[in-house]
C-alpha cells in the first residue's frame, strides 16, 4: 500500500496473516477461569470478560508491550455494526480516556471509558512503575511501509482483526489501544521519543471490566523501534482472567 493508495477503508480486513486467526483461546472467546493462557510473539488473542471478572496480563520478559483493546459486548447496535456478527460501534477509546482523566497518563484506579463516554475498564491493580501510553494509535502495514520494511509485518492492527475473527466477530472500527508498558515520554515543547519499557520480568497489569466486553489483546510485533526493547527482540505475554 503507498500513501497515495485510495483503496476503501476495511475494518475487518487484514493486510496479511500469522497463526491469530487459527489459535482463538475457544470458539466464540470465552475462557477458562484462572487458566493461563500465552499469547505468542507478534500475535494477539480475542477473551470474552464477563461484568466483573478481572483479566491479569503478565509481561514474563520485562520488556514486552502489550496492545490492549476493548469492545463492549452490551452496546447497541447502530447502522454501522447491526449484523450479530459485527462488533458493537461502542468499543475503548482513548481519545476519550485522556478528556475524562485529564492527563495523558493512567493510574491505578482510573476507569478507562468508551467512545459513548461510559466506564468500560478499571485499572485494579499494577506491579509495574505505571509506565503506559494512551496516545499512539496500534502499529499497522502502513507504518512498516513507512519505516522501510518491503515486505508484509505483522502488526496490532492486523492481529486486533485476526483475534476477532477467531472468535466470530467482524471488527467495523480499530481503536487506538492503551498500549502496556509502551513508553512514550513527552517533552515540555510537545514532542515525545520511542523508549524502552521500565516494567521488569514478571509485571504484571490486572484490568476489572465494569462491562460485558471482548477484550483483545496483541504482543505488539514492532522490532523497528526500541517500543519492545533496546537489543531484545518481540516475546510473548501471558493472561489469566478470574472472576
Amino acid at each position: 500500500m503507498s500513501p497515495n493508495d485510495t483503496t476503501p477503508y476495511q475494518a475487518a480486513q487484514p493486510d496479511g496473516s500469522n497463526p491469530t486467526a487459527q489459535n482463538p483461546i475457544s470458539p466464540d472467546g470465552t475462557p477458562q477461569l484462572n487458566h493461563d493462557y500465552l499469547i505468542p510473539a507478534r500475535q494477539g488473542r480475542a477473551v470474552r470478560l464477563k461484568r466483573g471478572q478481572q483479566l491479569r496480563i503478565t509481561n514474563p520478559q520485562g520488556h514486552q508491550v502489550c496492545d490492549f483493546f476493548a469492545i463492549a459486548a452490551d452496546a447497541p447496535r447502530d447502522s454501522l455494526g447491526d449484523s450479530p456478527r459485527e462488533s458493537p460501534a461502542e468499543f475503548l477509546s482513548m481519545e476519550h480516556c485522556r478528556t475524562a482523566l485529564g492527563r495523558i497518563y493512567v493510574r491505578t484506579g482510573d476507569q478507562l471509558v468508551t467512545n459513548r463516554r461510559r466506564p468500560l475498564i478499571e485499572i485494579a491493580e499494577d506491579t509495574s512503575p505505571g509506565v503506559h501510553d494512551i496516545l499512539i494509535a496500534a502499529c499497522d502495514h502502513t507504518r512498516y511501509r513507512q519505516l522501510g520494511c518491503t515486505d508484509y509485518h505483522d502488526n496490532c492492527a492486523d492481529n486486533f482483526r485476526m483475534s476477532l475473527a477467531a472468535i466470530g466477530v467482524t471488527p467495523i472500527h480499530v481503536p487506538c489501544p492503551f498500549n502496556i508498558w509502551m513508553n512514550v515520554p513527552v517533552a515540555q515543547d510537545g514532542t515525545y521519543d520511542w523508549a524502552a519499557p521500565v516494567s521488569k520480568p514478571g509485571d504484571y497489569v490486572a484490568l476489572r471490566a465494569l462491562e460485558d466486553c471482548i477484550a483483545v489483546m496483541s504482543a505488539c510485533p514492532q522490532d523497528m523501534t526500541s517500543v519492545n526493547g533496546v537489543g531484545t527482540v518481540p516475546a510473548e505475554l501471558l493472561v489469566r482472567i478470574g472472576g
